[in-house]
Formats: structure tokens, sequence, C-alpha cells
């Protein structure tokens, strides 16, 4: 996904200055505003979220 997609997403879940975050950063923070665990780019090759969206993007990570 790119940048500017999270940024929207990250809009749409209420948090805003989103520039003061890494990619990374950011994708976590809106898992834990999601109420998910934040866990992007953490559980290389044992992840078992079959349905998150970030999936595709964490297993390049």
């Amino acid at each position: 996904m790119r940048l500017t997609q999270i940024e929207k997403k990250a809009k749409s879940v209420g948090i805003n200055n989103t520039w003061k975050y890494s990619r990374k950063e950011l994708i976590r923070h809106i898992q834990r505003v999601e109420g998910n665990f934040p866990c992007f780019a953490t559980a290389k090759n044992h992840c078992d979220q079959h349905a998150c969206l970030w999936r595709p993007d964490c297993i390049r990570s």
C-alpha cells in the first residue's frame, strides 16, 4: 500500500499529524487504534492473520 493510502486510512480512524511517524510506526498505530495487536513487520514468516489488511505489505517488509 502506498504511503498516501496509509495516511488516508490513518486520518479515517482519527490519527492526525501522520508526518510524525515512520511507515511502520504509522501502520502499527492504526492497528492499535482499531483495537488490533500492533504487529506490522514483527512476525516474519509466522503470521497467522490471513485476513489482515496489512498482510501483503507486512510479508514484504
